[in-house]
């Protein structure tokens, strides 16, 4: 199967944060959920992948060609949004179209103009004056009028309410409608991801804990209630993180680990990355 990318042992240190021995490959066609707590190492491994940050060690290749070989066409192909808009705030959709046909050799005027109209993006308006759902849907907008094969999103839709997100979203998933094309995604708004996504990537403190497909994933794992009476009897090494109480504890626990007729949940990505976080005593 043909990889967007693909990161191998990965390894960056700073004074007081490492990533270690990061590995991440995302196939053609498909969308990453990338989620951590706020100082993981999401950011970091994205600046990694787009040469934004120079790694340590490790091998990145986008499209199967080594980051440092990649030609400028090349680089055309990848669609970027991180936090901020990159024109002065005097700009509107106009003369950001302006700019940016000059800076593209395969700029889409008329695809960006009309993704700025289907997401009611005021023309004339100056980006300054322009609300946070605005400048997200701008962005998204400007990243994929390029005509690029992959997307990497940083954070794309926080801070924007459901109906907005739900917009973008709807874009995303028209996206990879082509099979050659791909999003890798951080997020914290996990119900986003689970709508979208078909693979989970979990970051903790600079390692990835689990690569998945997202449909498997949440049938490997199961939520359990119990009274600590009952968990003190399960097999520890079938709980993967529990949350306790004065007098009960919610586990999450391998679904093939355990037996006994326990009353399951099915988890959400949230319920897998936080009790991912959580000890096992």
């Amino acid at each position: 199967m043909d990889k967007a990318f693909e990161i191998v042992n990965l390894n960056k240190s700073f004074k007081d944060f490492a990533l270690k021995d990061i590995n991440l490959s995302l196939p053609k066609g498909y969308i990453m959920g990338f989620v951590g707590a706020n100082g993981a190492g999401k950011s970091t491994t994205m600046g990694c992948l787009l040469g934004m940050v120079k790694a340590d060690s490790g091998s990145i290749k986008i499209f199967g060609k080594e980051t440092a070989k990649l030609t400028a066409a090349d680089k055309e192909k990848i669609g970027v949004v991180m936090d901020g808009v990159p024109f002065a705030p005097m700009f509107n959709l106009k003369d950001i179209n302006t700019v940016l046909k000059n800076v593209y050799t395969n700029w889409d005027s008329h695809k960006f103009l009309s993704l700025c109209s289907r997401f009611n993006l005021p023309e004339k308006k100056q980006i300054k004056d322009y609300s946070t759902g605005m400048r997200a849907k701008l962005n998204i907008s400007m990243a994929i009028s390029h005509n690029p094969q992959l997307l990497v999103l940083d954070e794309a839709t926080s801070g924007l309410d459901p109906v907005v997100r739900d917009e973008i979203l709807d874009i995303l998933q028209d996206f990879v409608c082509d099979e050659n094309h791909s999003i890798l995604m951080s997020s914290h708004i996990t119900s986003d991801l689970e709508k979208i996504c078909d693979y989970i990537a979990f970051i903790k403190n600079g390692e990835i804990v689990f690569v998945e497909n997202k449909d498997i994933l949440q049938e490997k794992y199961a939520v359990v209630h119990l009274a600590k009476e009952q968990y003190a009897q399960l097999d520890k090494a079938a709980v993967v993180g529990a949350k306790f109480t004065d007098y009960n504890v919610s586990a999450l626990v391998f679904k093939d680990k355990i037996s006994g007729g326990y009353a399951t949940e099915k988890p959400s990505i949230e319920d897998i990355m936080l009790y991912c976080a959580k000890e096992v005593k």
